[in-house]
């Protein structure tokens, strides 16, 4: 028997980084306003991280089907993961990041 790794959460949050209202939608893993995320999860909706830490948005890279790839670094204990953007993300954020990230280069 197999085990499922992505457990839909919908659940609504307010972000730890920037304070806005969050109405998730059962994929939602970060703050559409400034991206930024929280180390909650082992596998997708799981919620079973012992962490919490909040997670920078650190690197963004083009996805297939003109979507975009965040990753995300926790800035308590350093994990990264990457997460797709969603269609209601601020697009002026995504800019930023991907001028941000550009400048490294």
């Amino acid at each position: 028997m197999s085990e499922r790794l992505f457990q839909r959460k919908q659940e609504d949050f307010k972000c730890g980084h920037c304070d806005a209202i969050v109405q998730g939608n059962g994929y939602t893993n970060h703050c559409p306003h400034c991206l930024w995320s929280c180390h909650v999860d082992v596998h997708p909706g799981d919620r079973s991280a012992a962490c919490g830490g909040l997670m920078e948005p650190v690197n963004i890279e083009a996805a297939d089907r003109g979507a975009w790839k965040i990753t995300h670094r926790c800035k308590m204990c350093g994990y990264e993961k990457r997460n797709r953007t969603a269609s209601d993300d601020s697009f002026d954020e995504i800019l930023a990041l991907s001028r941000k990230c550009s400048e490294k280069l």
